[in-house]
């Protein structure tokens, strides 16, 4: 630390005997150093050292801090959820209890929130709160489009800690976030990040995606489905739902469902056990460059009352056979919606159901090579 010192001299050697005995300082060829007489006073080192004003009076910076409270505010919602429960046995074992996914209490009536896909066609379904007890779980509502699913159980209000829901407009690329779940089933394990992109689009079925999903690089795995996600205030944000990944564990892309959607559809599912859609009356398209092609119309729905065209249908006799044919050049081709362009099926469903029973909306078609706007009400 101080470099290498030179080899004194037998004078030097005699002067630093002399200059201790006076109390006064010796010195090496690099550095000074002080050597305390008999009237100093001895060195204190304190037990324990002082904590600078970063900390808190617990020890914590105030990014622990924040995190902490996120965790201690929020564990004790998150649920873990198990859709095959070992109460067989085979081959004299035990089949265990097989852990699915994450949930958490949006109320103090039972209800829990969950992803569609993590009870979709469970014949039992076993809730574990955060003290340990299980309860036999209802289903009352699901949605497949938007992968959601609220559950009941029969638990007391003081076992029951609901989040607080956020705003999930006012999100910025950047914000820290924190996800609960249960990787793994090891549960009510925390995880953090930030948020990487908004409005993403995440594909659900062939023809489905959900809008404005979060982007987050947070670590979510297998058993995370379903858990909330958090921003610093200790808010629900939204639902942790899927991830991109080649393996099938985290690599750093993980997809939330954002709580203002989760806000419009909780209600209807509890109420109606599904969401209530708007029904326009066209049952089959097909998707081209142009537009989307009508193929099919509900005989009196919506879009057959207000004059749209599907293909013409004329029946052709050839010998003693005859047979219906259809000719696809005569149908409407959708462009667009209230002024939005739809080429796609998704983009076509999405504006429609942004839209309640007996609403009328502008469907703008080509029609023998000409555009043409169709007024329809919704049933």
């Amino acid at each position: 630390m101080f470099g290498f010192l030179r080899t004194p001299s037998f004078a030097c050697f005699l002067s630093a005997l002399l200059g201790i005995a006076a109390g006064s300082w010796i010195f090496s060829s690099d550095s000074a150093l002080p050597l305390l007489n008999a009237q100093q006073e001895e060195l204190t080192i304190p037990t324990e050292p002082v904590k600078p004003r970063a900390y808190n009076a617990a020890g914590l910076t105030p990014d622990e801090a924040a995190s902490a409270y996120v965790y201690e505010l929020n564990n004790r919602s998150v649920a873990n959820i198990a859709t095959r429960i070992g109460a067989e046995r085979l081959l004299f074992r035990d089949n265990p209890t097989e852990d699915a996914g994450s949930g958490f209490v949006i109320d103090r009536r039972g209800h829990i929130l969950t992803n569609y896909h993590v009870v979709e066609d469970a014949q039992r379904i076993q809730v574990t709160l955060f003290n340990g007890e299980a309860f036999e779980a209802e289903l009352v509502g699901g949605d497949l489009v938007n992968d959601i699913a609220v559950l009941k159980v029969e638990a007391s209000a003081a076992q029951l800690f609901p989040v607080r829901l956020a705003d999930s407009r006012q999100l910025k690329v950047g914000m820290k976030v924190f996800a609960i779940g249960n990787p793994f089933g090891l549960e009510r394990t925390m995880t953090t990040g930030i948020i990487s992109s908004l409005n993403r689009t995440l594909p659900i079925t062939r023809a489905r995606s959900i809008k404005s999903v979060i982007q987050i690089d947070a670590a979510i795995n297998p058993g995370n489905s379903g858990g909330p996600l958090l921003d610093a205030h200790g808010r629900l944000i939204g639902m942790n739902t899927a991830i991109a990944s080649a393996t099938g564990q985290s690599s750093g892309i993980g997809f939330a469902i954002p709580s203002n959607l989760l806000k419009r559809t909780i209600p209807e599912l509890i109420a109606h056990g599904r969401v209530l859609r708007p029904d326009i009356g066209i049952s089959q398209v097909i998707g081209t460059e142009a537009g989307l092609q009508i193929l099919t119309l509900d005989e009196d729905g919506a879009a057959d009352r207000a004059g749209l065209r599907g293909p013409a249908r004329r029946r052709v006799r050839r010998g003693f056979v005859s047979f219906l044919q259809e000719d696809r050049s005569a149908a409407d081709l959708i462009v667009g919606v209230n002024g939005k362009p739809t080429l796609k099926v998704d983009d076509f469903l999405a504006e429609v159901e942004q839209h309640r029973s007996g609403d009328t909306i502008s469907v703008t078609v080509i029609r023998e090579g000409q555009r043409t706007d169709v007024r329809v009400t919704l049933d």
